[in-house]
């Protein structure tokens, strides 16, 4: 239970997360490939601007589930822009985008057999 008083949240401006919206890769695509994808797009990060801590905090949010994903989120203090975490900002307004492919898998993704 929150007092009166404490500090202000970034609930005013920040939406809740919610699940990505179904999508299709250009072209069906393994797990393997999809991990690789994500792997090079994480490692790039550093290229994009932005703090590395809120890139590491974004990163685990991508990788968990939502609800444990809202409260990574919450305590790095990002304020999501869109709610299925494509564009976020940090309090300083630096602005980081995430492609979809490293937030949920494509439809089209292949089933390994």
């Amino acid at each position: 239970m929150g007092c009166a008083g404490s500090t202000p949240t970034s609930d005013d401006t920040s939406k809740k997360l919610k699940k990505p919206k179904p999508w299709k890769h250009t072209q069906a695509i393994t797990p393997a490939q999809l991990k690789q994808m994500r792997e090079e797009f994480w490692d790039t990060t550093p290229h994009y601007g932005g703090q590395k801590e809120i890139w590491d905090a974004l990163r685990a949010a991508a990788e968990a589930e939502l609800s444990l994903a809202q409260t990574i989120v919450d305590s790095a203090g990002i304020i999501v822009s869109n709610s299925d975490m494509t564009l976020c900002y940090d309090e300083r307004g630096a602005k980081y985008e995430l492609p979809k492919y490293v937030l949920s898998e494509p439809s089209n993704l292949i089933k390994e057999a």
